[in-house]
């Protein structure tokens, strides 16, 4: 269902326009796909601790909404209190670019500012979108990383669906989302939600989804013209749950932890995943980056079987400073001393991602698929 504006007939308040298909600033509300691309390469994990100190990347130097620091906390807080510098920081390392494209190929139709490439201010909102995409994101988020077409009629032809993540990532990103502080007299802990405020208080979001429906909101003028004090949390955020709360009476639970999730505090993390250094970090040694030269990225391998047994997968690694952690789908296999080959055993066909990670933080990944 959609509402484009508040009433349809209203001609003095662009009543015909659906402005849920209005181009807009989305604030910080695609930071969740920004950690969730970071879980997936193993570059955090959401008990990892992350920086929120001033830093500059080259000219552009991101604050806090507030103005203020918060020194070292985890990702789960970092991402719940929508911390500015510990977003950028970790798109510095997935890459803005990379974020761009993973989001198209989901489905979304984003727009750049004339002229300008993806950068780091992706992150915060330098970016157009629609709330029809960012809706139907936040519900491949829910639907452990899959994205399903948004069909207006029942006889609409029917497209297929598009991987937006791993669902290990996805959950990761739900399981923190659904800790958010809630809006005032609001039960937190229901629904997982974020919130964004676009510059110059033009518009405020607030998407958020339990185990069954996912609920967009933006508030704003039709004409873009910013309202003092607009924010998402303080005028969208009350919305979305009040659509939850006429929707069910009691939210739906969000759907169990998938394979392959990792449950552990900080100091029991693997050691590259308790701290996230930060790609300037990483390469202050002039330790050349960690990377894995095979398979390749996107590679089809055919699996080889001696009798009952399928034969072990080579992944041979370079570069990083020791020691190495190996990670498959999301879980460790193997810490080694520095570069060169190891094996994993495969289970059967299908999509496989490989992740290395080093002792600064720096991290490599693959995707492949293993064919019959």
């Amino acid at each position: 269902a959609r509402v484009g504006t508040p009433d349809y007939f209203d001609v003095d308040r662009a009543g015909q326009m659906d402005l849920t298909r209005a181009v807009r600033s989305p604030g910080s509300t695609l930071k969740p796909f920004i950690y969730g691309i970071g879980f997936e390469d193993g570059l955090v994990h959401p008990q990892s601790l992350i920086e929120d100190r001033p830093i500059r990347f080259g000219d552009y130097a991101p604050e806090n909404f507030d103005q203020t620091f918060q020194g070292t906390v985890t990702v789960r807080r970092a991402l719940q209190l929508s911390l500015n510098v510990p977003a950028v920081s970790l798109l510095d390392a997935v890459g803005p670019s990379r974020l761009l494209a993973r989001l198209g190929e989901a489905g979304a139709r984003l727009k750049l500012p004339a002229h300008e490439t993806a950068g780091l201010a992706l992150g915060l909102g330098g970016i157009g979108i629609r709330l029809v995409d960012l809706t139907a994101l936040y519900a491949g988020l829910a639907r452990q990383g899959t994205v399903a077409p948004f069909y207006e009629q029942e006889a609409d032809p029917r497209r297929p669906a598009r991987r937006l993540m791993e669902p290990v990532a996805a959950w990761y990103v739900g399981d923190v989302l659904r800790g958010a502080p809630p809006p005032p007299n609001a039960l937190g802990g229901r629904i997982a939600f974020k919130t964004g405020t676009s510059y110059g208080y033009r518009d405020a979001w607030a998407v958020g989804f339990d185990g069954k429906y996912t609920v967009g909101v933006w508030t704003g003028r039709p004409d873009g013209a910013p309202i003092p004090g607009l924010l998402g949390r303080t005028a969208a955020a009350p919305i979305l749950f009040d659509v939850f709360a006429r929707l069910t009476e009691q939210p739906k639970p969000l759907p169990p932890a998938p394979e392959g999730v990792l449950t552990a505090r900080t100091a029991q993390l693997p050691p590259p995943l308790r701290h996230f250094a930060g790609r300037d970090a990483a390469g202050a040694t002039g330790t050349p980056g960690v990377r894995i030269l095979f398979p390749p990225n996107g590679a089809a391998l055919a699996l080889q079987s001696s009798g009952a047994a399928i034969d072990p997968i080579a992944i041979k690694i370079a570069g990083g400073t020791a020691p190495l952690n190996i990670l498959v789908d999301g879980m460790p296999l193997q810490s080694v001393r520095g570069a060169g080959t190891v094996f994993f055993a495969p289970v059967g066909p299908g999509f496989v991602r490989l992740t290395v990670t080093d002792a600064l933080g720096a991290a490599d990944s693959v995707t492949v698929r293993l064919q019959p």
